[in-house]
């Protein structure tokens, strides 16, 4: 969550498949909850949500970190999609039953993030701000966050899966063909889009790794700038 500023303090909320619809708890801001106790931040499933109720946060699914490596064959190293400072990414399929509201009709791919094993203090303040503020955006052109794991030292996100790679990839692999002009046009403004809708937010979010490689392709390629 480094690479992203914007205007509120972070706060942070498993929700299984069988979950209920969420419903307004404490009235007290996320920011004053953290005042009171900066301390004792959420750490695991039910405290994630509880936090997330209190911010109007999209549904997502929570899921045990035993059904993320069902999804990734234990995090086979042919499923890597890639890794960076943050940990390593992983393509993975879930199924209607996997997902809060159930709305998939065939094994859907996805993109498994695992965090780096960082369990300090800061280290978990992080990825609860990046489940917590990607959790609230939805828009055609930002990658979108489907969960998350919170669970004993596991911390993982899952994010929608971008079958055609990142910008980067693209522009220099040596086997796929060059992206034409009118493609790399469409896919400026796509990312343009995306970036002014986080500047244009009720609290606006400055994207600070805005890249070729953090540039992601769809099959359609739509343009996602991913935080």
């Amino acid at each position: 969550m480094g690479n992203c500023w914007c205007g509120w303090e972070g706060s942070i909320y498993r929700v299984s498949s069988n979950a209920k619809p969420e419903s307004p708890k404490d009235q007290s801001s996320p920011s004053e909850k953290v005042r009171k106790d900066d301390k004792k931040l959420p750490s695991n499933p039910e405290e994630v949500e509880d936090f997330r109720r209190c911010m109007s946060a999209n549904p997502l699914t929570v899921f045990a970190f035993n059904e993320l490596k069902s999804i990734t064959g234990n995090f086979r190293q042919d499923f890597m999609l890639g890794g960076g400072g943050f940990g390593n990414v992983y393509k993975g399929y879930i199924n209607s039953e996997d997902l809060q509201d159930g709305l998939l009709e065939k094994p859907t791919p996805v993109a498994v993030k695992v965090h780096d094993g960082d369990n300090s203090y800061q280290g978990h303040r992080e990825w609860l701000a990046e489940v917590i503020f990607l959790g609230q955006l939805s828009h055609p052109n930002l990658v979108k966050l489907i969960g998350y794991c919170c669970e004993d030292e596991h911390r993982v996100l899952i994010y929608e899966y971008m079958p055609r790679g990142s910008v980067e990839n693209n522009l220099f692999s040596r086997v796929l063909l060059p992206l034409t002009w009118s493609t790399r046009m469409k896919i400026a403004f796509g990312a343009a889009k995306g970036l002014a809708f986080l500047h244009e937010a009720e609290k606006p979010v400055i994207y600070r790794d805005f890249k070729t490689s953090n540039i992601l392709l769809d099959q359609a390629s739509l343009r996602k700038p991913i935080l």
